[in-house]
């Protein structure tokens, strides 16, 4: 053996030796001087998941958590301490609140300055609260990596930054993530700090302002080993100054977010060895430019979310080198082209949210690289199955996500689906698609995410759900499906966490002492019958923010674990049941529903941070003193509150000041007595209902506050005064006004002209007097035909419709409530208006119902009344008004119900296919003659003109009592009947009240008796 093989012989025993003497006793890795910084580092740290708590004052600083150390040296190199990053869509609140106690807070500590060595630091997404980033950072001159992205740091960047000359990576992207105050972006007013950072390599600035950094095309032009540059949301036009551009290592651009427009810049065709190029979120706008053509290096591109409104240019399906295209949220148009089959590398594409219309090509079968697919938001026509049969001929092994949503699909799903084994992500919602979902479902063993909802698919879940799968959300809600559901059916579904299947007429029947293999975070069976027992397996969901089994058929009183085990809840709809019992507190978050059950008595207490409650339709009871004014848990945050048709009683109590964020509030069908509070007043109202209580005084001043009054429904009370000035004065939005069954009296004010939003006016049996006035016409909302808008009766609350009313049409009361942002209705009926019919009110062609009976209005009905084509009832019973039924009542074709009874007028009913359709009682006590009345206008001379006017001494043939004894007959009559009967009953009070309360409740009992058959 020579000296020289012994020589490498020992110098490898003894390099072995001190790397099994490192590796094999790490403890003397850790160098005192370094732990003792981390240590001070953590001082100022704030913990509030102990997620450090490896970070000892003894034991190895190589060990802690996201510390990292050089095997041979011992010192620390590296610095991670970014939380682990959730999966937001499948995270219970739980595991979400987890997360965001894991981020660490506090502030930075300069003590990292002692970690000479330090290369990598990482503070990525935690919440260090808008404090600045510390200028010393930029003394850490062995800094490659840095990454403070998303940990909410505020303020200018500091320019020290530029001092790093080693620094190949540096993210200060989105800082303030998720913080919508426009005072803490952060900012920088200039980039000449980036020119020192000759090593860059990955430069990401997103959501820093940069609209002042006008250098900041040419700083980072001059960065020559830069790669990858993101400028997302930085608040960068399209004017930047001309400067020849020369990105010599570019090859990753994100201009996305921007306020880029109306075109692409043109410099950025000259970056010819782009390979991604993401523009997306910008205002461009006219044809997608044909430069892009040229990039031919160019793999990802991203124009999604702009105004691009042509069809799509037929160069682009030539571009076979891209593998991500993403053209969503535009406003393309035309079909799809068949040269779609030449994007040969496309892995990703994404063509959603246009107006894509016509079928897909069957060259979609060329795609054979093709994994994700989303044709979503489109107007799409075709058979589900054709798009199948494409899509299996190329990538049925490969594809992993499809979405063909909210488009018009029709056919059925057959056992195609079964051959895309490595799919994990299906939406085929809001579509048209019917049959069966096919057994070989089963076999999808990759499926995560399985959307179908809003279909007409039916019959029995298949079986084969059973099979072991991936399901983490399934979404099979309003469609048909029916059939009982087993619990073998979940048994494989351990992942589970959304569970959406409302709307459907399934059947769960459950062992009492069944538990889920699954743990949902949302569960939502309305419609399911899934009584009459309440369902005992809910209370092992524990992480359970979203429940919603309405309509379910459960008759039962509520367990009392059922109300301790909502604290964790979200939101909860357990309306319309049959379920009983008293309820305690109400532990949940946001929004809870309890309608149509028979929840008894005290309302019960809630959470100062529930938005949304429900309690109409049950038997709570007592006053609303408890619940209003006695909450002592925070300020609340409830915008609506239905407490409708329920035993709440006494009087309104006057504590309201606490809870202005109320916006829709009714406590209607109450026993509500007393004065409305001044303070209720002063909550800012969209809705507000007391119908049907035994409220009095007046409507208080307060109320003309609230500028955002869309409805105003004060009817069946006893409340009293002149209709307010101030109601047409300070309500300019008013769409419904019913201050019905009152004792308003006076005039109708003028005022109440200047509602030119108002399509509800119900006045009707009030005290009202005088005429009606002509400045009704002013009523713009009754001028024009109504359409079904996003307007306010549609206002959306947390998934509820906030439109219902009760209104006088058509000869009955009825709800309107789906369709009552289509109804324009004027009611003033049984009042004490007299005069004319203003031939203004002709005008409000866009009505639909006018009732003007019951009052003592006279003189002939306006011709110009036929012209109002949109009448679908109209009530002019019990008045004085003569003459003939104008000829243009014919053109009154929408015509369902008239009521013309108890007047004075003459002459024949004009033809017409409505007019005639009526009964007799439509006009009885009149003078008329033709169909549908008996009497025959072909014998009868026709009457002149003057006839019915006052004063006419036309002589007839008859005598005078077969003339005239007719009127002695009604003198003589209503002098006996009046001494006899109403007399008694107006001066002797308590006859008078008894024999009204008899009457009433003869009309009551005939109404109920109509009702009923």
């Amino acid at each position: 053996m020579s000296a020289v093989t012994v020589f490498l012989i020992g110098f490898v025993t003894i390099v072995a030796t001190g790397i099994t003497f490192c590796v094999g006793n790490s403890r003397v890795l850790c160098i005192d001087s370094e732990r003792q910084a981390l240590l001070t580092f953590k001082q100022d740290i704030i913990d509030r998941s102990n997620r450090l708590s490896s970070w000892g004052d003894g034991g190895d600083c190589c060990n802690w958590v996201g510390v990292s150390c050089n095997n041979f040296t011992g010192h620390v190199y590296k610095l991670d301490l970014r939380p682990p990053t959730p999966d937001y869509a499948i995270l219970s609140d739980a595991e979400i609140g987890v997360y965001w106690l894991s981020m660490l807070r506090g502030k930075i500590n300069p003590s990292l300055l002692l970690l000479k060595h330090l290369s990598h630091l990482d503070l990525s997404y935690n919440n260090f609260g808008d404090i600045r980033i510390p200028q010393f950072l930029g003394s850490m001159k062995s800094l490659i990596y840095l990454d403070l992205s998303g940990a909410k740091f505020g303020g200018a960047l500091p320019h020290q930054l530029g001092n790093l000359s080693k620094l190949q990576h540096l993210n200060l992207g989105d800082l303030n993530l998720g913080d919508n105050s426009i005072n803490r972006l952060v900012e920088a007013r200039n980039l000449q700090w980036l020119s020192g950072l000759s090593s860059l390599k990955y430069l990401d600035l997103s959501g820093v302002d940069l609209s002042k950094a006008t250098d900041w095309l040419q700083v980072t032009n001059k960065l020559p080993s830069l790669i990858e540059l993101h400028l997302s949301a930085c608040f960068l036009d399209n004017d930047p100054p001309p400067i020849r551009v020369n990105y010599t290592s570019l090859s990753i651009l994100d201009l996305s977010g921007n306020y880029i427009s109306p075109s692409v810049p043109k410099w950025i065709f000259s970056l010819h060895s782009l390979v991604s190029l993401d523009l997306s979120g910008n205002a461009l706008g006219g044809l997608i430019p044909n430069s892009l053509q040229n990039m031919s290096s160019l793999k990802f591109l991203d124009l999604s979310t702009n105004s691009f409104d042509s069809s799509i240019p037929g160069w682009l399906y030539n571009l076979n080198h891209l593998e991500f295209l993403s053209l969503r949220g535009n406003f393309l148009q035309g079909k799809i082209s068949s040269a779609i089959g030449n994007l040969s590398s496309i892995v990703r594409l994404d063509l959603s949210g246009n107006q894509l219309e016509g079928t897909v090509p069957t060259s979609l079968e060329n795609l054979v690289n093709l994994r994700q697919l989303d044709l979503s938001n489109n107007k799409i026509d075709q058979v589900i199955s054709e798009i199948l049969q494409s899509l299996s001929r190329c990538c049925s092994d490969d594809l992993k996500s499809l979405n063909m949503a909210t488009n018009n699909l029709s056919g059925h799903l057959n056992d195609q689906l079964g051959l895309f084994k490595s799919l994990s992500y299906l939406s085929l919602s809001q579509n048209s698609i019917s049959g069966l979902i096919p057994i070989s479902i089963g076999n999808l063993s990759s499926l995560k995410y399985f959307d179908v909802s809003e279909n007409q698919l039916d019959g029995n879940l298949p079986q084969s759900l059973a099979q072991p799968m991936s399901l983490e959300y399934m979404n099979i809600a309003y469609n048909l499906l029916e059939g009982t559901v087993s619990e073998l059916l979940f048994s494989s579904l351990t992942r589970l966490r959304v569970l959406r299947a409302s709307q459907n007429k399934l059947k769960f029947e459950a062992n009492s002492n069944w538990i889920p293999p699954f743990q949902c975070r949302t569960i939502e069976m309305g419609y399911w019958l899934l009584g009459p027992k309440f369902p005992t397996w809910l209370q092992f969901q524990k992480d359970l923010s979203t429940l919603d089994i309405s309509s379910a058929g459960i008759s039962d009183v509520v367990p009392s674990w059922f109300w301790n085990f909502t604290s964790k809840m979200v939101s909860l709809n357990i309306s319309h049941n049959g379920l009983e019992g008293e309820i305690p507190f109400l532990p949940v978050h946001k929004l809870v529903d309890l309608r149509s059950n028979r929840f008894t008595g005290p309302l019960p207490g809630v959470l100062p941070d529930v938005a949304t409650l429900f309690f109409t339709n049950n038997s709570f009871s007592g006053s609303l003193s408890d619940f209003l004014c006695d909450n002592k848990l925070g300020k609340p945050k409830l915008f609506l509150l239905q407490l409708e048709t329920n035993l709440l009683s006494g009087e309104i109590p006057d504590c309201w000041l606490k809870w202005r964020g109320i916006r829709v509030l009714n406590m209607g069908n109450n026993n509500l007595t007393g004065k409305i509070p001044d303070s209720l007043g002063s909550l800012d109202f969209m809705f507000l209902n007391l119908r049907n209580n035994k409220l009095s005084g007046e409507l208080p001043l307060t109320l003309q506050n609230n500028r955002d009054f869309f409805m105003l429904d004060v009817g069946e009370n006893q409340l009293g005064g002149s209709i307010p000035k101030w109601i047409g004065e300070s309500l300019p939005n008013l769409v419904i006004l019913s201050l019905r069954s009152n004792s308003f009296d006076g005039h109708i004010p003028e005022e109440l002209c200047q509602l030119g939003s108002l399509q509800i006016l119900d006045l009707g049996d009030n005290k009202i007097s005088g005429a009606i006035p002509k400045c009704f016409k002013n009523l713009t909302a009754m001028v024009t035909k109504p359409y079904d808008t996003d307007a306010v009766i549609d206002y959306f609350v947390d998934g509820e419709f906030i439109r219902s009313e009760l209104l006088v049409m058509k000869g009955r009361v009825d709800e309107y409530s789906t369709t009552l942002s289509l109804v324009t209705t004027m009611d003033l009926s049984y009042n004490n208006l007299i005069g004319d019919i203003p031939k203004e009110l002709a005008s409000l062609e866009g009505l639909q119902s006018l009732n003007l009976s019951g009052n003592s209005l006279k003189g002939k009905i306006p011709d110009h009344i036929g012209n109002m084509r949109l009448l679908e009832s109209l009530d002019f019973s019990r008045n004085h008004f003569h003459g003939p039924i104008p000829v243009s009542f014919s053109n009154l074709n929408f015509l369902s119900h008239l009521n013309l009874s108890y007047n004075n007028l003459t002459g024949r009913i004009p033809s017409s296919t409505q007019l005639q359709s009526f009964d007799k009682f439509s006009y009885i006590g009149n003078h008329l003659c033709g169909p549908p009345v008996t009497e025959d206008c072909s014998t009868n001379v026709e009457t002149p003109p003057n006839a019915t006017n006052e004063g006419s001494h036309v002589e007839e043939s008859e005598g005078w009592f077969e003339k005239y004894g007719i009127y002695v007959s009604v003198v003589i009559g209503f002098v006996v009947g009046f001494w006899g009967v109403v007399a008694p009953l107006y001066f002797i009070r308590s006859w008078g009240l008894a024999y009204y309360e008899k009457v009433e409740s003869i009309r009551l009992k005939l109404s109920a008796f109509r009702d009923r058959f």
